[in-house]
């Protein structure tokens, strides 16, 4: 059965959050997901918005997502493209979903002019692992991302 690639759209908003919370589920992190239908429509299809989402579908029904955005990299002086969600539904594992999606995403990589092409894995995530190192892709080892985010965030914003 042939996968289809596509935009997401507002009608998709409920379908992208089922998918998050399963992919949250999956990741052992269910109790920090606050998105609600409402406020994932607003995030990637309001005005202003600079996220976007992906569709994965096969026989019309969707299997899969992925989320992104556009990064910079004053390095290059380019843009990048952020992977920030890439889910496909257990049924649909092995189909060739992802790799659809992340195929989908290069070519929208290279069509914008990006100089890179990332995102991030659970380290105990070793079936994605071997999926990202088999089309090509480095881990960045020497890097350790950081966040802020809450109740730290808003009181290093006050000083």
């Amino acid at each position: 059965m042939t996968v289809t690639v596509r935009p997401a759209t507002p009608l998709d908003a409920a379908t992208i959050l089922r998918f998050v919370r399963e992919l949250a589920d999956y990741e052992k992190a269910i109790h920090e997901v606050e998105a609600t239908e409402e406020s994932t429509r607003a995030a990637i299809f309001g005005d202003g918005s600079v996220t976007h989402a992906l569709i994965c579908e096969r026989e019309g029904q969707a299997i899969g997502m992925a989320v992104y955005f556009f990064s910079y990299s004053t390095w290059q002086a380019k843009n990048g493209l952020y992977l920030e969600d890439l889910y496909v539904t257990p049924d649909a594992r092995g189909s060739g979903a992802g790799k659809a999606l992340l195929r989908r995403l290069a070519q929208i990589a290279l069509e914008k002019s990006c100089g890179r092409f990332e995102w991030s894995v659970l380290d105990w995530n070793e079936s994605s692992i071997r999926v990202y190192e088999a089309i090509g892709a480095e881990p960045q080892k020497e890097w350790i991302r950081y966040r802020m985010a809450g109740e730290t965030l808003a009181a290093f914003a006050r000083g």
